[in-house]
């Protein structure tokens, strides 16, 4: 087996997420068929997801916070005017493109 490509810490974060999404989903009685199937992905797609598979597609994610009811919350954590950085740069005109 090839070792993964990944940092650590994203594979953490991954797993977290995905036991994150799980605990949601128990909070409010859904079974994991219920969710997989309202999110319009396979049970073992959601299972990879619960588990922190870093393959799993973004779209897929955002589907099953949307079914859970954290879409809007995930969407404001990454807000860069909701942190002091982005509140302090908020009247600087952003560039098209940033390069090195």
């Amino acid at each position: 087996m090839a070792k993964s490509s990944e940092p650590a810490r994203t594979r953490l974060s991954a797993q977290r997420i995905g036991a994150h999404l799980t605990t949601w989903r128990k909070l409010q009685s859904l079974t994991a068929e219920q969710v997989a199937d309202r999110a319009g992905i396979s049970r073992d797609t959601l299972r990879r997801l619960e588990k922190g598979e870093t393959t799993v597609g973004i779209a897929v994610f955002l589907n099953v916070a949307r079914v859970l009811g954290t879409l809007d919350r995930v969407v404001e954590a990454l807000d860069p005017y909701e942190t002091a950085v982005g509140r302090a740069r908020a009247d600087t005109t952003l560039p098209k493109r940033v390069r090195p």
